[in-house]
């Protein structure tokens, strides 16, 4: 009877696995794509197919295109071991879709083609930003964080209370950087002034729903670069980061206005500031590596000199200006006397930002503040450090340190662009096309045409990606990676093997438990917030001694020892929005 029951059960299992390796899934761009774009979904199986598709309308279920017959094995991915590329580039016609297998009747979620299927999804990404506000936060009308901070490692004794309320905490926690926190402030900038039509005036500068005259990105923006003033207290003076990882210690979930964390003055009360030394600091049993402070001086200049052009010559407010333009002066001069890298300050882990180049900072620096004051010593700096820089880059490498080649593209390269001659720009382009090739070089052996290493942040890596192809095309008129760009976008709206957007509320299935206090607390979406993305399972496997996932895990089945992710409110090395990452993909979706 045991027998009879072992090779019963036996059999079952080999029918459902069986049944379940012979399905086909289907992946497509939630979002939908423009009507001249490369639009290519991808089917996939455990077992060899012979696929014919359609694309219906979602109105009636008619067809409006095709069928088409795939034969070819594009190669495996991860566990499945048959993709199949879907390509119906050809069609242009605008309205909303699916996909139609006609052997089993599968079908794609709902995909939009159209020029307005991105419509106002940039300016929706605001939405995230403002409920990353510290000090007083609009998406709760709740005040937080009001006795940041005391001082560490500045000129001034240890302990002295500065203010450095407001900016904007760095992802599901509560620390504020500078280091990104400036790079935010500068994509914020670029959107508006690459693209300034897609972001209305809708709320005040507090996040009010009540328009002021002024376009949100710029409210935004303006937030960030108040804050940036308030780290630069005197004209040689530069603080980098409040908190450290003390702030994970205690309760997990917390409200910003409830944070019990005691940074040595008591529960909820003052928090560290750190100067920037340029030296190793630490005040627990973890040190830093740096060595400079080239790399925040250089994104601070270039950011407020872009604010003082934006905000002398589209609002009228000569008098902020002055203010940004003075503050760009003296924080890059601080660069250019310490050349080298402030990293992020550790205390409890070894966990930090790593940033390790600085020349591509002062380069960008080097160029706003040209583009600000016409003084051609500026100009002459920006192609000094553009060459030093060169085509460095995370592009073209398996896997780096957390943050070492940050910013993830080189802005700087293009602002300088435009300021110089035919050869000089040839140079400059030439090193977004080194850097894009390597990522192409490995891109084309997978069926999803993605080349960027799923290390902790990929989804910011992949922005970066096509952020520097859009400008690359711009700058050159070659659109020989335009396609592969196009792949890392539809990669990050679903066309992914879990079938995720990676834009929370974008799309059909996005991140519903994302690592965000926020959402896990008042069950209140935090639309358009970028999550860090799937990573190497190698990297995963490092984590999980942190990691306790909250549910059994509904991709169990697109998991693999290759690629993980987890849409899970535990698992922050892939499911954390952040800050700076959602800045980066708000500059490609501002072009769409």
């Amino acid at each position: 009877m045991k027998k009879t029951l072992l090779v019963l059960f036996i059999a079952i299992f080999s029918s459902l696995s069986e049944a379940q390796n012979a399905h086909i899934y289907l992946r497509v761009n939630q979002i939908g794509y423009l009507p001249g774009d490369a639009k290519i979904a991808l089917a996939f199986s455990g077992s060899k197919q012979s696929i014919s598709f359609e694309l219906v309308d979602v109105r009636d279920s008619r067809r409006v295109w095709g069928p088409v017959h795939v034969r070819k094995n594009s190669g495996a991915y991860g566990r499945y071991h048959y993709h199949y590329l879907l390509d119906f580039s050809t069609f242009r016609k605008s309205g909303t879709y699916k996909i139609r297998i006609l052997k089993t009747g599968e079908e794609s979620v709902p995909f939009r083609i159209g020029a307005d299927a991105y419509h106002d999804l940039a300016n929706k990404m605001l939405i995230f930003m403002r409920q990353q506000r510290c000090g007083y936060n609009p998406f709760m009308d709740q005040v937080c964080h009001q006795k940041d901070g005391r001082t560490a490692y500045g000129p001034m004794p240890d302990g002295t209370y500065i203010d450095v309320s407001g900016g904007w905490h760095d992802a599901g926690d509560f620390l504020k950087y500078l280091m990104t926190s400036s790079n935010t402030v500068g994509r914020l900038l670029f959107c508006y002034i690459e693209n300034p039509g897609k972001f209305p005036d809708e709320v005040v500068e507090l996040g009010h729903p009540v328009p002021n005259g002024i376009p949100d990105v710029l409210d935004e923006a303006k937030w960030g670069l108040e804050w940036m003033l308030k780290m630069h207290p005197a004209p040689d003076e530069l603080f980098h980061q409040v908190a450290d990882d003390r702030d994970h210690l205690g309760v997990v979930w917390k409200l910003p206005s409830k944070d019990s964390a005691n940074y040595g003055w008591g529960p909820g009360s003052y928090r560290v500031v750190y100067y920037a030394t340029g030296k190793p600091q630490g005040l627990g049993k973890y040190k830093n590596t740096s060595t400079g402070i080239a790399n925040l001086a250089g994104r601070y200049a270039a950011v407020m000199a872009m604010a003082s052009q934006i905000w002398e010559k589209d609002l009228g407010d000569t008098v902020t200006a002055d203010r940004f333009l003075r503050a760009a002066k003296q924080v890059y001069r601080m660069g250019l006397a310490q050349p080298g890298n402030q990293e992020g300050t550790p205390y409890l882990s070894p966990f930090r930002y790593h940033e390790s180049t600085w020349a591509d900072d002062m380069e960008w620096g080097a160029a706003e503040l040209y583009k600000a004051t016409g003084t051609k010593k500026y100009l002459g700096e920006a192609i000094t450090f553009a060459r030093k820089i060169g085509s460095t880059s995370w592009m073209g490498k398996d896997t780096t340190l957390h943050y070492q080649y940050y910013p993830f593209m080189n802005l700087g390269h293009y602002e300088l662009y435009p300021l110089v001659d035919k050869a000089f720009q040839d140079t400059l382009s030439g090193y977004y096309r080194t850097g894009l090739q390597a990522v192409y070089d490995k891109a084309k052996k997978n069926p999803y045409t993605v080349g960027f290493p799923f290390i902790w942040c990929s989804n910011n890596l992949a922005s970066a990606l096509i952020n520097q192809e859009i400008l690359y095309e711009k700058m050159t008129g070659d659109t020989t990676y335009h396609r592969m760009a196009l792949s890392a976008r539809d990669w990050l709206l679903g066309r992914n093997p879990w079938g995720v957007s990676q834009l929370i509320g974008f799309g059909t299935h996005y991140p519903t438990e994302p690592q965000n206090y926020l959402e896990y607390l008042t069950h209140r979406q935090v639309t358009g917030g970028l999550v860090d993305g799937p990573v190497y399972t190698s990297i995963y496997n490092r984590f999980k001694r942190f990691i306790q996932l909250s549910r059994p895990d509904p991709y169990a089945a697109f998991q693999s020892d290759h690629v993980v992710y987890h849409d899970d409110w535990y698992d922050f090395s892939t499911n954390e929005p952040t800050l700076d990452g959602t800045a980066e993909a708000m500059v490609w979706m501002s072009f769409q």
